[in-house]
């Protein structure tokens, strides 16, 4: 009898990407995201960089973003796509790279990569914006969420 048992592969520093959608659903699945700086550099809580990341997230036509948080070192993001033919990677590798050739700053980078997360119900989605809602607190940037400039809604994504 072989007593061995399989050894979770720990190498992994990246999720595994993909959102996947029941084909009975009836809406787009809310996508949870996060993106960071390149060296989480402190340059994104800034509004030069939080005007330009709305307008290009209001003008796409591939995915709709609804609650985000912008800060110094990262972002978080709710979004649904518009064109299914869009993947997520796909979208955010769009918006970073126009960001990047619109900034006009050299020092304004992406890290490569993001994370993401499927809210598979009202709930999490919830529970989880409690948790970026107050990101600002935690950080010791503000007393209190809606004191915190750098944060929005862009769509009701309900």
């Amino acid at each position: 009898m072989n007593d061995d048992k399989p050894v979770p592969d720990r190498r992994r520093k990246h999720p595994v990407h993909g959102v996947r959608v029941p084909p009975a659903a009836s809406e787009p699945p809310i996508v949870y995201v996060t993106v960071c700086t390149r060296g989480r550099q402190p340059w994104l809580a800034a509004e030069k960089p939080h005007d330009l990341l709305r307008d290009l997230w209001s003008n796409g036509d591939r995915w709709r973003v609804g609650r985000y948080v912008l800060m110094p070192d990262h972002l978080h993001v709710f979004a649904a796509w518009i064109d299914p033919a869009t993947s997520l990677e796909a979208w955010v590798r769009f918006w970073k790279t126009q960001f990047r050739k619109q900034v006009g700053d050299d020092a304004c980078r992406w890290q490569s990569g993001h994370w993401d997360t499927r809210m598979r119900n009202a709930a999490a989605h919830a529970q989880k914006w409690s948790y970026v809602e107050a990101n600002p607190i935690r950080a010791g940037l503000v007393q209190h969420a809606g004191d915190w400039p750098f944060w929005g809604v862009l769509n009701d994504l309900s």
